[in-house]
């Protein structure tokens, strides 16, 4: 958001520019851009000239001592290329993906749109990945890399791949099975995605009945393959009834997973100001950004009031301001994570958010 004087809005210049200049790019163009001059001044960001960013305030989350509680959520980074340059921008955590057990395309283009006058994106990206065992490579010389050096807390976002049928449940657990067994040993933490729309019949793996054994079988796979114990968690839409939200949180208990993450993007358009016309344009997606605020934090406090202490939460979807943030660690967030309020407020939008959120 824009800072505040005499009363009045006063915007910054990012602000600005993203909304005389940026706007004028089609959105996924300006993204590989954005996230390309990321990518090139990570070592500058990772120096002293990128101190001013960082926001140290740890807290406790599976066992591990994270930097602070803001994370970049999944679908920023898909293939795991600019890990470190983005938290060198001041996020505690980055998690990866989603990642499929294999390469896919996505959707066909234009698939990623902007509603400015919600502060919200609608994309249709369709889980564009280059696969589990690409990613994993990339991992793997990342870590010959950085050997003795200390990174961001890496989390992994994995989801079915496309053409896998989701009314063929041996076929998912496959899938899911396989990206385990290649991403697992280089997590700090594993998410299971059901909750994508923009796959066809994933949403339909939330039901507790399909979902249990996915994430048992991706639990079992994970140990196989790891010294440690990788946490796992998954991630829901805020599109799921009340019922339904409360029976996956006992379903999480009873399974011991480590956490929950809440909320994905939706696919209602209600309330929104832009207009009609501009909406319907848009077309089918997942809507992402502020419009999600008030859900995804009913959402939050639904879990809260099931699982109290026994799992960590991760919430996401609608956090654009440090009231936002702050609202949330109030309603029982261990975490908490950012994309579109990152695309429309820029690079020092996480360090406004932690500093407003210092010390709680």
């Amino acid at each position: 958001m824009g800072r505040t004087r005499g009363g009045r809005q006063v915007n910054g210049p990012y602000r600005v520019v993203f909304d005389k200049v940026l706007t004028r790019i089609d959105p996924e163009q300006a993204h590989y851009a954005a996230f390309g001059a990321i990518r090139a001044a990570g070592p500058v960001l990772a120096g002293k000239a990128g101190a001013g960013l960082r926001v140290t305030d740890p807290v406790v989350a599976f066992g591990m001592t994270f930097e602070n509680r803001l994370g970049l959520a999944a679908g920023f980074d898909k293939n795991a290329v600019g890990i470190d340059a983005l938290a060198s921008l001041g996020f505690g955590h980055i998690e990866i993906g989603t990642v499929t057990g294999h390469a896919q395309p996505g959707n066909p283009k234009p698939r990623l749109f902007r509603l400015p006058d919600d502060r919200a994106i609608v994309n249709r990206m369709g889980f564009n990945n280059e696969g589990a065992e690409a990613v994993a490579q990339r991992l793997a010389a990342r870590a010959t890399r950085r050997v003795g050096r200390r990174g961001p807390i890496l989390g992994v976002n994995i989801g079915k791949t496309k053409i896998v049928p989701d009314d063929d449940l041996a076929a998912v657990i496959a899938d899911y099975e396989f990206s385990t067994r290649s991403l697992a040993p280089y997590a700090d933490y594993l998410v299971v995605n059901v909750s994508s729309p923009n796959t066809p019949g994933l949403r339909n793996l939330q039901a507790v009945e399909k979902l249990e054994p996915i994430l048992t079988a991706v639990r079992r796979t994970a140990d196989q393959v790891t010294a440690r114990r990788v946490p796992l968690l998954v991630k829901i839409a805020p599109d799921l009834a009340d019922d339904d939200v409360t029976a996956v949180a006992e379903m999480a208990l009873a399974v011991e997973l480590d956490g929950i993450t809440a909320t994905n993007t939706t696919i209602s358009r209600e309330g929104l100001r832009s207009p009609a016309e501009k909406v319907e344009a848009t077309g089918a997606g997942g809507l992402s950004g502020a419009p999600l605020t008030e859900r995804s934090l009913e959402v939050l406090r639904q879990l809260k009031a099931v699982v109290g202490d026994q799992l960590t939460l991760v919430s996401v979807g609608g956090i654009t301001t440090p009231a936002d943030a702050v609202a949330r660690i109030d309603a029982g967030a261990t975490l908490i994570q950012g994309y579109t309020a990152f695309i429309y407020e820029g690079a020092l939008w996480p360090r406004r958010i932690l500093k407003g959120i210092a010390g709680r």
